[in-house]
């Protein structure tokens, strides 16, 4: 698989969204030191994406194969139904805000630097998905990411990163023993054309996530994703 990364995405940090976002109000002594980290992190920010165009051949009840990687998740599959092509992707937000967000030593201010890292990690997602779409092409997409679910667990991060090779390393991106992503506010997984919106969110019960994107749907996974042969249990995932 041809890997692609983009780099040179530029970020900057929009102070009044952050000061609404932290609920700092005028006056507010906090206000400045925001900004402060703000245009710190400006100053250091190198997120940064890469990719690749993968095909896709489908095995059995809950199993892929990508370029040969072995990949079980029952809803990976049924969303793989209508396509043999799936964008395999890691974005970063770059060790450089990580380490300064890291070396931030009272509680609150780390706190809002995590939090200006994941709006570059956001920036850096937001241009990976207008560069495929210009590209290719693609129309409606969808994406998963290992460990967002119980049926696709974080262990697959793994066969993933294998995908790429050592270019996720090259990126300033690598994984932890427990298949955790450094820097944190980094995010991997497949990009894929769709016919019906899809989120991970539909499937999870996991209330008040600040991450939510959609809203769960009980039935979702009885409708669309139970089969005869799945190994899965619905349980498991409200547990």
């Amino acid at each position: 698989m041809d890997v692609v990364v983009l780099e040179n995405i530029p970020f900057q940090p929009d102070f009044e969204k952050l000061k609404k976002k932290f609920r700092i109000k005028e006056g507010s002594s906090w206000g400045p030191q925001v900004e402060r980290l703000a245009r710190e992190a400006e100053a250091i920010a190198r997120p940064r994406a890469m990719y690749g165009e993968a095909f896709v051949d489908l095995v059995s009840d809950r199993e892929v194969m990508v370029e040969g990687t072995s990949f079980n998740s029952r809803v990976l599959r049924v969303n793989l139904e209508n396509t043999h092509r799936v964008f395999p992707f890691v974005v970063t937000c770059g060790l450089e805000l990580h380490d300064w967000a890291a070396s931030q030593e009272e509680l609150l201010p780390r706190y809002y630097a995590d939090e200006i890292a994941e709006e570059a990690l956001r920036e850096a997602l937001t241009v990976l998905e207008s560069h495929l779409e210009e590209r290719f092409k693609l129309g409606r997409t969808a994406t998963m990411n290992p460990g967002s679910l119980p049926d696709w667990p974080i262990q697959a991060q793994r066969s993933l990163f294998s995908l790429f090779g050592g270019a996720a390393e090259d990126l300033g991106v690598r994984l932890t023993d427990s298949m955790l992503m450094v820097p944190s506010k980094s995010v991997s997984g497949f990009l894929f054309p769709t016919e019906k919106s899809f989120a991970s969110c539909q499937l999870c019960s996991r209330d008040r996530c600040p991450s939510r994107r959609a809203i769960y749907n009980p039935d979702l996974f009885d409708e669309k994703y139970q089969g005869a042969q799945s190994e899965f249990v619905l349980g498991a995932a409200r547990e």
